[in-house]
């Protein structure tokens, strides 16, 4: 399909409440040619486009350009992260295979430019309509729920330009979509509910490949409340009050696992805490934000974005939150660089600063 040559030169001369004679006037040139640019029977000279945009003082791609005609669409392997389509995708290649990814536009460390609109397409695949202005094709995707990962994407950006796309998801899901080859990294912080033991259980039963686990640290987990604590919760018993909201975290998430074992403990019934079966919130920060915006009073998080929002926090426990890699994606140039950023004391006190993060790990095998 040929381009089009397109032009503005009639919105911006009736903006200003100009005759085609009286921009004739201004810029030199005939009413008559004037008329044929406008009507796009005629594209202005270099000259004559100069002309145009000195009378109107704009530049002239303001006036002028050309109009490319749209790529066709492409069938993509669906990752089943990310928001749920039709909506806008991310594309990423990983293992030779190009994957899309739903992008949330409200996460705080959410993607900008998408690729495309992605709808579902036959099983599996997300037919992509390609958007203008795509942006380069990530180096590493990370699927993970530590908000804490958005300074490492900052850093390897920074430093080495190496683009990440990290894909907010609970643990489950990011361990299952490593076991699919749709991500390069899964971030993951789940207790087997029979032995206590964290990660190595879930990655020896879903993952069918050799891994290595690096931890990243050992955070602090919470029942975050409003502040000031208006509903005086001070225990997990005061969950169950009518008229409570709580907002929960999606199945297969640390967070939520963490607080069924609490309860379980407890002796408490999941089903008795109001919001609990019928909520589900997609990661710490839209649990902190939802009860600092009072749409919630109660939710599991970890401390930190319950620290950034003013929150009251009941300490539930501490988790370590490890990074799975593949054996076969160890030698990949970005993921080389990543662990020896791990390893760096300036990364560690950055983490550690956002408050209820032991980094003294980070970077080490686990």
């Amino acid at each position: 399909m040929a381009s089009t040559f397109t032009t503005r030169l009639r919105d911006l001369r009736l903006a200003r409440e100009w005759s085609q004679t009286r921009l004739g006037e201004l810029a030199g040139i005939t009413r008559q040619s004037i008329h044929a640019i406008e009507s796009g029977r005629s594209i202005p000279s270099t000259e004559v486009a100069l002309r145009l945009a000195g009378a109107l003082d704009v530049p002239v791609e303001a006036l002028f350009g050309i109009d490319e005609p749209a790529p066709p669409a492409e069938l993509v392997r669906d990752s089943g992260l990310g928001t749920p389509l039709p909506g806008r995708v991310r594309i990423a290649r990983v293992g030779g295979t190009r994957w899309a990814y739903g992008l949330d536009a409200g996460a705080p460390r959410g993607e900008g430019l998408a690729d495309g609109m992605g709808e579902p397409a036959v099983a599996g695949m997300v037919r992509v309509s390609p958007l203008p202005w795509a942006p380069p094709e990530p180096d590493l995707v990370v699927a993970g729920c530590d908000p804490a990962f958005g300074l490492v994407k900052d850093r390897l950006r920074l430093e080495h330009g190496i683009r990440v796309l990290w894909v907010p998801s609970g643990s489950r899901r990011a361990l299952e979509a490593l076991a699919a080859g749709a991500v390069h990294i899964a971030g993951m912080h789940l207790a087997d509910p029979d032995s206590g033991e964290y990660n190595a259980p879930f990655i020896q039963r879903l993952l069918p490949l050799p891994a290595t686990r690096i931890s990243f640290a050992i955070w602090e987990q919470a029942l975050l409340l409003r502040r000031g604590n208006p509903l005086s919760v001070r225990r997990l018993e005061d969950l169950t009050r009518p008229g409570l909201r709580f907002v929960n975290r999606e199945e297969g998430s640390g967070s939520r696992a963490l607080l069924e074992r609490r309860l379980s403990e407890a002796g408490i019934a999941s089903e008795a805490v109001p919001g609990f079966l019928e909520t589900e919130a997609g990661g710490h920060e839209a649990v902190a934000s939802a009860i600092g915006c009072g749409t919630a009073d109660a939710g599991v998080a970890i401390r930190a974005v319950g620290d950034a929002r003013g929150l009251e926090a009941l300490p539930l426990g501490e988790e370590p939150y490890e990074l799975v890699i593949p054996e076969h994606f160890l030698q990949l140039p970005a993921v080389e660089t990543l662990l020896g950023l791990l390893g760096r004391p300036g990364l560690r006190r950055q983490v550690e600063g956002l408050g209820g993060y032991d980094a003294s790990a980070m970077g080490r095998p686990a």
